[in-house]
Order: C-alpha cells, then structure tokens, then sequence
C-alpha cells in the first residue's frame, strides 16, 4: 500500500514538472530593410532593380495595372535570417506570379550556400504552384524558406495581389 502511494505521489510531481516546463522559441529574426552587405565573390554591389540607392527596398517601377490584373517586376524586402539575408523578386502578368528570382540567399558559409542551393529551386516551384507565398518549407533549410515566404509575401503586397 505504502508503494502505491509513493508511486502515485512520485507520477504526479513528475507530471507536474513536465507541465511545467515552457518550450524554448526564438523570436522570429526582424523583417528590416539593410543596406546591402558585401555579397559572394564576383557579385555586383549595385542596388536591386526595385531598391533604392540604400538598398531598401521600394515598389518596382516596372508594375503596372492592367484589365486582367497586375503585371511587372517587384521586389521583396531583404529578410534578414539567421544564417544570412534573403530578398526576392517576382514577376507576375495579369496577377499570375511567372517568375520568382532570389536576389539574396545566404553565402557566408559553404553550408549555408549549400543549403541555399538546394532550396530555393524547390521554393521557387512551389510559390509558382501555389501562386501565393503560401508555401511549405524546405527540410533542412528552415530559415531560409522563411526568409525567402516573408521576402515573396512582401513583394506580393507590394503588388497589391
């Protein structure tokens, strides 16, 4: 009898801790415009189409409003994430997205370029399918399908669409 009860008291402290115990979340990295950092060997230094001489980014002249909805080129503000900046252009025609182009992905380290390598292609596929920047993320690259959805989303609203 006196095992039960030490059994019981014991089940339900440790129940208690358990609830107890808050999860650890980081705070989603500041979606702020930078000036541009110097990129990987070999890029230009040149603003963005879209970005203003400090880099931040403004509405693409280039879009334009039509009958079936809007076309041109804009461009996303740099989402800064926590292995590096991500920014995106999209192109859309008639309110269809017909291109996504990354302007920033991550380069500072070999595997971060790796990783930026592998997904944004698959990023890219997806906010063409989905037409939104409603997507789902990369495995493995976790930060940078968020950077590159808050990028696109930032674009689209630029868009108006």
């Amino acid at each position: 009898m006196r095992k039960a009860a030490v059994a019981t008291v014991s089940t339900v402290a440790g129940i208690v801790l358990l609830l107890s115990l808050k999860p650890h979340q980081d705070p989603a990295p500041p979606m702020a415009a930078s000036p541009p950092s110097s990129g990987p060997p070999g890029a230009s230094s040149s603003a963005s189409p879209g970005t203003g001489p400090s880099g931040a980014s403004s509405p693409a002249p280039t879009g334009h409003q039509r009958s079936g909805g809007v076309s041109g080129s804009y461009t996303g503000g740099v989402s800064d994430t926590a292995y590096g900046p991500v920014q995106v252009a999209v192109t859309l025609s008639h309110g269809r997205i017909t291109a996504v182009k990354a302007l920033r992905t991550p380069y500072d380290r070999p595997r971060s370029r790796q990783i930026a390598a592998d997904a944004v292609p698959r990023l890219t596929q997806e906010a063409l399918s989905a037409q939104s920047a409603h997507i789902d993320a990369v495995s493995g690259a976790t930060y940078t399908s968020e950077g590159y959805t808050r990028s696109l989303q930032s674009a689209l609203d630029r868009a108006g669409v």
